[in-house]
């Protein structure tokens, strides 16, 4: 029997090493046992990592599925990869064979763990505490289904970058000084950080977005499993939510929808006929947002949930403009706070402009999107539906009268200036529009997020941030 005792529970590459040596070797699965930390020789021959052992390659496959797969609960995972390691030699093509036994239960380990990460991200609640210095940090407490602590971490160190923080678990501890993670051993449940104001803003989020026509008692609870629920602000709103439910559906039911103005009824059906406005044009931002989800004049109101129209200052001396709603802004009725939203914030945080001192929209109002499935795939709006909606933008215009308009991207750039301008070659200059604004091109947020290289993305985004201060201090 060779024993291989492991530096820690995730320890991969140690795993690794001592996997390498003992298949070179050629030792049956049977005749390892694996362990963790300790001391001595109990139960056989140890194994330590050797240059001698004969060399082979493992799929890249493999090793990609290993990783995850460490980072599971189940103390016979590292048997487990061991024994799918040793068929791999006789078996070359295994990872392709879906159905296989070992490799199914072993990919349902990865998911196992990829749920655990995802849940992390999506949980986990920081509270506001003092450093050792007494200057402002956050904590939180969380407990993994998985040892996942230090492969989700960096999620965190990129989406909170300008905040001290620490994520405390028993399994171990992340901690983000503002330049780099660290990490610490694991603690119990006594260092959970007390509550703190944040707590209120929480629940009054969670309770404000909280559609009762919508809820799933059953998805919700698979989606947010009340082992979650101790540590999470708002969970304890979830029983008298759900509660009344039922009512307030049955209330939301039974009030008639407000009915727009008879102007505003009149004005967007002609606009919708004609594509002009003619002596009935909209006097407020208001009659504009009532009149687009009326608009018919191109197709897309007929798939979408709502028309989009922007928010912001009625006289903001900035204007931002996007390309279109995305799923989530189409479902809320606002531009801007899905995850390229989420972008445009953080940037807007670090060129020191407040978004609260902006108007944001977007150069179509109704969301372009294909099914697939269940989901809704975003699609890019072609010339002739830019057109159709360019009367609503130029409504805006007039009527906020920005002194500098943003474009976000190509599509929103045809928008404001009337002709294709490639972001590359004109992205940093500020232009002359007809109106006396001054207008600048740079990148579309959601743009950032599609970048596959992280170096690249970053020297993007460093750009993105450039062209708001610029446009900032003009508009100032």
């Amino acid at each position: 029997m060779k024993l291989v005792r492991l530096g820690s529970e995730t320890d991969f590459e140690g795993w690794r090493a001592a996997a390498r040596v003992l298949r070179g070797l050629g030792v049956p699965p049977a005749e390892v046992a694996w362990t963790v930390g300790g001391e001595g020789d109990l139960f056989g021959e140890l194994v330590t990592p050797q240059a001698t052992a004969p060399a082979f390659a493992a799929p890249r496959e493999f090793i990609d599925l290993a990783r995850p797969v460490i980072l599971h609960r189940a103390p016979e995972r590292f048997g487990l990869l061991y024994h799918l390691l040793w068929r791999l030699a006789r078996e070359p093509h295994l990872m392709r064979i879906a159905s296989d036994r070992l490799v199914a239960r072993v990919h349902d380990f990865a998911h196992q763990v990829g749920k655990a990460s995802h849940k992390m991200k999506a949980f986990v609640r920081f509270r506001r505490v003092e450093d050792e210095a007494g200057r402002e940090a956050y904590a939180a407490w969380f407990e993994p289904a998985h040892r996942v602590v230090e492969a989700t971490a960096p999620f965190f160190a990129e989406r909170f970058p300008n905040m001290k923080w620490s994520i405390l678990t028993p399994d171990g501890c992340a901690h983000w000084d503002l330049r780099r993670l660290a990490f610490s051993p694991g603690l119990d449940a006594s260092h959970r950080p007390p509550d703190d104001a944040l707590e209120d803003y929480w629940r009054t989020y969670y309770a404000s977005i909280f559609n009762p026509a919508r809820l799933k008692v059953g998805a919700m609870q698979k989606e947010m499993p009340k082992r979650y629920w101790r540590n999470l602000p708002e969970a304890r709103l979830i029983p008298e939510l759900i509660s009344a439910a039922e009512a307030r559906t049955v209330d939301m039911v039974a009030k008639a929808p407000s009915e727009p103005s008879r102007r505003v009824v009149r004005l967007a059906q002609k606009v919708a006929r004609d594509g002009a406005y003619g002596q009935d044009v909209p006097t407020s931002l208001e009659e504009i947002a009532a009149s687009v989800d009326l608009c018919r004049r191109c197709g897309l109101w007929r798939d979408a949930t709502q028309g989009v129209t922007g928010e912001g200052p009625a006289h903001a001396s900035l204007m931002l403009v996007g390309e279109q709603p995305g799923d989530q802004e189409d479902l809320a009725g606002r531009p801007f706070i899905g995850p390229a939203g989420q972008v445009l914030d953080r940037a807007l945080a670090e060129a020191g402009l407040p978004r609260d001192r902006a108007y944001v929209t977007n150069a179509v109002k109704h969301f372009r999107h294909e099914l697939r499935g269940k989901r809704r795939i975003h699609q890019t709006p072609d010339a002739g539906e830019v057109r159709s909606c360019r009367g609503w933008l130029d409504a805006e215009r007039r009527l906020v009268r920005p002194r500098v308009i943003v474009a976000l991207g190509s599509t929103a750039a045809l928008a404001v200036f009337g002709k294709p301008m490639p972001i590359t070659a004109h992205r940093g200059q500020a232009i002359q529009l007809p109106d006396q604004a001054q207008g600048l091109i740079t990148y579309h947020p959601a743009y950032l997020l599609r970048l596959p290289d992280e170096a690249a993305k970053a020297q993007a985004y460093a750009a993105f941030v450039e062209d708001l201060k610029l446009a900032w201090r003009l508009a100032a």
